[in-house]
């Protein structure tokens, strides 16, 4: 459940912090962040997500009140949302990539899944006969 994760700040800077990754993360595809941080983005990228592919003037309106860019949502409702229109959920990946040099906290890499690999994965390879 998002939200649930105090991450070491007051609420508001929480917040603020969260809108900047999930715009981040729709502008670039990928963030390498901490492990906590990522997971509490996974989630509030894939509601972006299903706000784009309602694709309503509502739910553009909820993804502006989150998302700090308008070109950013521009690029979530006419790129990003059509992409994940046959699938309903999981439309992010979160790698671990180890500990940070600097402290050791546990770094993660989040990123939009690309369908093209994975059905290029399904297709079985023709033997040689």
């Amino acid at each position: 459940m998002p939200g649930t994760r105090k991450l070491g700040r007051p609420t508001a800077h929480r917040n603020a912090m969260l809108r900047g990754l999930v715009t981040y993360l729709i502008e670039n595809g990928s963030i390498e962040t901490t492990l906590t941080r990522a997971k509490e983005v996974s989630a509030l990228a894939e509601k972006m997500v299903s706000f784009g592919k309602t694709n309503t003037l509502a739910s553009r309106r909820a993804a502006l009140a989150f998302i700090t860019k308008e070109d950013a949502v521009s690029k979530l409702f006419n790129v990003i949302a059509p992409q994940y229109a046959a699938i309903s959920g999981g439309y992010t990946q979160i790698y671990k990539l180890g500990p940070r040099r600097g402290d050791g906290a546990e770094m993660a890499l989040i990123r939009f899944v690309n369908l093209k690999d994975e059905k290029a994965e399904e297709k079985p390879k023709e033997e040689n006969k």
